[in-house]
């Protein structure tokens, strides 16, 4: 039995994942697939990765292509949700602030540098016509922390999945006032490439057996009240949800890689172009 450590956040997208582990799937193929439930979020998957903390990371797109870029020792091996994640705008509830515009120039609350919740910042930033040097952030770790940085002023907006979130404005603790898609497939899956190298068998295995279970997660009997409770969600919010969200069983593209490259350029959030080979396998 070979030991394989995977990690991502603790999101609805990634329970085709638990119910694998759950029903043994990878353990038939005699593989024992640990996995860990990351809430920061990106910038620490990444950290995870460069630590040799997990072999397989399952990830927001534009952050580990950023951090590939920098010098993460990883490699993309396949796009894992192709539907863009649409990120929430939030205020706290009590808050002045009404529309996108009265946060030009307020404080963002980020999980951790080199986060998605930073790097769609500046998306949404660029969106709006905003110079994005003007961006300024308070490090809260998780949506708790958001939750206390929004309530006490030391942060006036927080970027999260706007399902994910949507509990907290449903008890009247954020207000959602925008959205911003990514204009990418959301989710990847990235792996160390000392694994790539001396186990690659065993990804191909996880991959075969994941991208199964995603193929066909839709139609599983009662998915929607299994994800709800699961999430603590509404089962109509969840169902509205899935509605939206496409699973992956391709690889990235060089066009997908060329446009996330050229706007995480255009942002300054990357000094250079790395090629394909250099961050996902073909």
């Amino acid at each position: 039995m070979k030991t394989i450590k995977i990690a991502g956040v603790p999101e609805h997208f990634n329970l085709p994942w638990h119910l694998c582990i759950e029903n043994k799937e990878f353990e038939t193929e005699g593989i024992n697939l640990e996995w860990t439930d990351v809430p920061e979020g990106t910038g620490k998957l990444c950290q995870m990765l460069r630590n040799d903390e997990t072999d397989i990371a399952v990830i927001l797109t534009e952050g580990i292509i950023k951090d590939i870029v920098a010098g993460n020792p990883s490699k993309i091996v396949q796009v894992y949700v192709e539907s863009p994640l649409i990120w929430g705008i939030h205020v706290d509830a009590k808050s002045k602030y009404k529309t996108l515009s009265d946060l030009e120039n307020k404080k963002v609350a980020i999980s951790r540098i080199g986060s998605g919740s930073q790097l769609m910042a500046y998306v949404n930033a660029g969106n709006l016509g905003w110079n994005p040097e003007n961006l300024k952030f308070e490090i809260v770790n998780t949506i708790d922390g958001a939750v206390e940085a929004l309530s006490n002023g030391t942060a006036d907006y927080f970027m999260w999945e706007r399902f994910m979130t949507k509990p907290l404005v449903d008890a009247g603790i954020f207000r959602k006032i925008g959205e911003c898609p990514t204009p990418w497939p959301c989710f990847v899956i990235a792996v160390r490439n000392e694994i790539l190298e001396n186990h690659f068998e065993i990804i191909e295995k996880i991959l075969k057996i994941i991208n199964q279970k995603t193929a066909h997660f839709k139609q599983i009997e009662n998915i929607g009240i299994m994800l709800a409770t699961r999430y603590n969600q509404q089962e109509t919010d969840i169902l509205e949800w899935l509605s939206l969200t496409e699973w992956s069983q391709e690889q990235l593209t060089p066009e997908t890689l060329n446009k996330v490259q050229n706007q995480l350029l255009e942002l300054g959030l990357i000094d250079k172009k790395s090629n394909f080979a250099e961050i996902a396998i073909s």
